[in-house]
């Protein structure tokens, strides 16, 4: 009869959890018991593990054998377990030293014969290893690139499983990662300057990177709203270590992290079809939820083109992540959590039929008020700048007419973040978008003269409270945009002017 005790890691959306099999063989009919909230293609592993051991040479104990993994009451899913599964059944049958399992978490998937491959995830499972305090970690070879992003913790990876029986042994050496990896340069990206006239919208692209507020742009097509759109992460200051290595994690988790060893530092665009179903939205599948697009643009931009074409359900689902800034998902194997906090960017044509010109536009009153119903008044209200785009009319410009590019008003941008975030640096606030209401109106109040005009507009319901406090967010912005100490009422006036604004060419 042995015991023995092997570690890996069980993933709980991007939050992991240190997770304790134990191997145990002792007498009874030869088989193999699986204990602990398996999910089917954990319980599958009692078959794929097996073959491996064989395959690598080992002889596969015939007696009784019951595997634990605590916690019990932790939903365990995935392949991952594969290898720490191998190894415990090993050390309880003598063939490893159960102290040789001591201080290291084993990941992998194995095959049948052997091979040790990649899985989802590797990255949060290698950052909740760190968190547990655990030391060493193998993991797959393909995925050591991956997992080296992880500071703090030793990094072996391996190919095969006899690779890393012959490790724990002592007899031979795994890999490791060369050297750590580098935050990758800021690629090129598509330049301001290429817009054509759109002085307002500009602005309001500015506007929103310096504070990281949510943008509206209705326009006929070929006004430049996807332009400006795609434009806006090429002026938002670079991701940092702790905010890429969220970015990273959830890209993992989707199987969409790029096969390199370096960190991204441009904040993500994502731009889903407005086809896309709920649960590639906002996140689900079956089992536990994985990460839609919102997660996918986390610290970065969703953009949603013609978006009076997605459904009213999919829209109102985006309004607790703009709230909260992350994503709760409940499923019958449990609640999954996933950031979500990005800036969302919307585009419409202000018409069903979309004319070049607004006054060629002959469609009738209930249609367009179907139309624009699809994006509810809650959801609306959660939009801080709204912007109505003219045609462009002339492709010409003026030898005196010099467009900013890109560089230029990312300077700006980048000094404006700069004062909200010493501003606001001893409350964990990086931006004025991320700011309650409440602490703006207790600890940073307007001047009596500033604050006239929204508390006017409030008692007549043309504002709702809400809405009184993104333009005071929006309003901080501006005032850190002309480097001013406290807004006035030139910067409250122009908030409430870029809530409903029409751009000129």
């Amino acid at each position: 009869m042995g015991l023995a005790r092997a570690w890996s890691i069980g993933l709980h959306g991007v939050d992991g959890d240190l997770v304790e099999i134990e191997a145990d063989i002792g007498p009874g009919l030869p088989g193999l018991s699986l204990v602990g909230l398996p999910d089917a293609a954990l319980a599958e592993a009692r078959d794929r593990v097996r073959a491996a051991v064989v395959n690598s040479g080992q002889d596969w104990p015939k007696r009784k054998i019951t595997l634990a993994l605590s916690p019990a009451t932790l939903p365990k899913q995935g392949s991952s377990y594969d290898v720490a599964l191998a190894c415990g059944v090993l050390a309880a049958d003598g063939r490893l030293r159960p102290s040789a399992l001591e201080g290291v978490v084993l990941l992998g998937e194995l095959a049948l014969d052997g091979r040790v491959r990649d899985v989802r995830g590797m990255l949060p499972c290698v950052m909740a290893a760190r968190r547990a305090g655990v030391p060493r970690a193998v993991v797959p070879v393909g995925a050591l690139d991956e997992a080296a992003l992880v500071d703090g913790i030793e990094l072996f990876g391996a190919a095969h499983l006899t690779e890393i029986l012959a490790w724990l042994r002592g007899e031979a050496e795994l890999v490791t990662p060369a050297a750590r990896p580098r935050a990758r340069s800021r690629p090129d990206v598509d330049d301001l300057a290429d817009v054509v006239g759109q002085e307002v919208a500009r602005h309001a692209i500015e506007v929103a990177a310096a504070g990281g507020h949510h943008l509206l742009f209705v326009g006929p097509p070929g006004s430049g709203k996807t332009m400006l759109a795609r434009r806006l992460t090429g002026l938002l200051p670079d991701l940092g270590v702790e905010e890429a290595m969220e970015v990273a994690a959830v890209r993992s988790l989707a199987g969409a992290l790029p096969p390199d060893e370096e960190l991204p530092v441009t904040p993500p665009f994502v731009a889903p079809h407005h086809g896309v179903s709920a649960a590639a939205l906002v996140g689900g599948g079956s089992g536990l939820a994985r990460p839609g697009a919102v997660s996918m643009a986390h610290r970065g931009v969703l953009f949603l083109d013609e978006v009076y074409e997605f459904g009213p359900h999919l829209l109102d689902c985006l309004r607790t992540p703009l709230e909260e800034g992350e994503v709760r998902l409940a499923r019958k194997d449990g609640v999954v959590r996933y950031p979500a906090r990005f800036q969302l960017v919307m585009a419409a044509n202000p018409c069903p039929c979309a004319p070049p010109r607004p006054a060629d536009c002959d469609c009738p009153p209930q249609v367009l008020r179907r139309y624009e119903g699809r994006l509810s008044g809650p959801m609306l209200d959660r939009v801080d700048l709204r912007v109505h785009l003219e045609p462009v009319t002339s492709l010409d410009r003026g030898p005196d007419e010099v467009p900013e590019d890109t560089a230029t008003v990312r300077a700006r941008v980048l000094a404006a973040r700069r004062r909200a975030r010493e501003r606001w640096r001893s409350r964990g606030w990086r931006s004025n978008a991320e700011v309650p209401g409440p602490a703006l109106r207790r600890h940073a109040p307007l001047p009596p003269d500033a604050a006239a005009e929204l508390d006017q507009m409030l008692r007549h319901g043309v504002l709702t409270a809400r809405g009184l406090d993104r333009c005071l967010r929006v309003a901080w912005t501006l005032c850190d945009l002309r480097r001013g100490d406290r807004p006035g009422a030139e910067e409250v006036h122009a908030a409430l002017a870029l809530k409903h604004r029409r751009a000129a060419v």
